[in-house]
Order: structure tokens, then sequence, then C-alpha cells
């Protein structure tokens, strides 16, 4: 039965594994995050043990949940589902492993920070895929792949264009978020909501244009 953990996957999950090896390394024990900003004091702070096992607790979950699903789904849903559920994981833990990287720089005292460029960069990824959702017409081949089929043209377009608008407001938020430096609590928060909440918009959308 074929899965959706790749060993590419399992590669960035040896990645992720690798920067927190190092990370617990060079970063001394004692040494807080400063997660959060208050003018020039950091009122958020994030234990090093925390900040540093969250990454690979997520990492591990994620893929124990692709793998269940995959087993869960039929040949022919595999199929079908297959080219969006294995890039958004490769998406999911690319993230995880930037951020710990992130974590690693800022405990070394690097002034390169990680955290931020990949804030730009998914918040452009998701500004871009937006307008491509609102814009997209419907054929066979284009669009969302849901669970249970879009029959009207009319419920179609509602969905890629609710969608599309929750896919660039999260893009724009991510890219306001890390433009403004709030710090690598709120910007780590925000990585998870803006895969989510598009996600749930698309989900809850199909649903009400069924009726």
């Amino acid at each position: 039965m074929p899965s959706l953990v790749t060993r590419f996957h399992l590669l960035l999950l040896a990645v992720t594994l690798a920067i927190t090896g190092v990370a617990l390394l060079r970063i001394p024990a004692t040494f807080a995050f400063p997660a959060h900003w208050s003018g020039s004091a950091a009122d958020w702070l994030w234990p090093r043990n925390l900040a540093l096992a969250a990454a690979p607790i997520l990492a591990l979950l994620l893929l124990l949940g692709f793998f269940i699903l995959g087993r869960a789904l039929t040949r022919n849903q595999f199929a079908k589902s297959q080219h969006i559920l294995d890039p958004l994981l490769s998406l999911l833990l690319g993230i995880i492993a930037a951020t710990q990287l992130g974590l690693l720089l800022t405990g070394i005292g690097s002034d390169l920070d990680i955290i931020r460029l990949t804030g730009f960069g998914l918040g452009i990824v998701l500004l871009v895929l937006g307008v491509v959702l609102f814009e997209a017409e419907r054929h066979t081949y284009a669009g969302l792949r849901m669970p249970w089929p879009i029959a009207a043209d009319a419920a179609w377009t509602l969905v890629h264009r609710a969608t599309g608008t929750a896919t660039s407001l999260a893009g724009m938020g991510l890219l306001a978020l890390a433009w403004f430096d709030v710090g690598i609590g709120l910007l780590a928060l925000a990585f998870a909501s803006a895969i989510v909440i598009p996600g749930l918009v698309a989900g809850l959308t199909t649903l009400l244009g069924r009726r």
C-alpha cells in the first residue's frame, strides 16, 4: 500500500532533529528565547528546552497523522489526493525545519533572522496562491480537491473566491508580522494559522455550497 510519508519527508525530519541536536549543544540550558517584544524589552520568553522540543514533536505528529491518513484512504482516494497532500506535508515540515534553524541562529547570537525570512517567503507564496484560487476557472483538472463534489458552477466560484480571499489575507498577515518583527512566538503561531485557516474556510464554504 502506498504511503503519503516519503523518504524526502523523513529527510526533512532528520534535518530538524540534526538542527535540534546542534542547538542543544551550542545554546546554554539557561537561555530563553524572546518570543515577543514590548518596546525594547521582551515580555514573552520561551525556555530553551521547551522551545527546541516543539519542532521535533510537531514533525513526528504530522508524519504519524499523514501516515495514518494514507492508510485510511482507498486506492482511488489516494490517487486523487496524493498530489495535494504530498507537497502540503513537505511544506509543513519545511516550515518546521526553517523555524528550528531560526531558533538555533537566535540562540547563538546570529544576526540572520531565518524565521522572519520564512514569514516573508510563506507570505508571498500564500498571496500568489490566493490570487490564483480567486481567479481560477472551472474545468476538470484545476481548482480545489474536496472530499465531496461541488456540482453548481456558482457554488464552485463561491468556494474558490472565499478560499482565495482567505489565503491572500493569510499571506498579507504573515508579510505584515514579518515586516514589523513581532517576535518569533507570534510568527510561529501565525505560520500554523496561515496554513490551517484557508483550509477551514474551503471546507466550510463547500459545505454551505452543497445546500
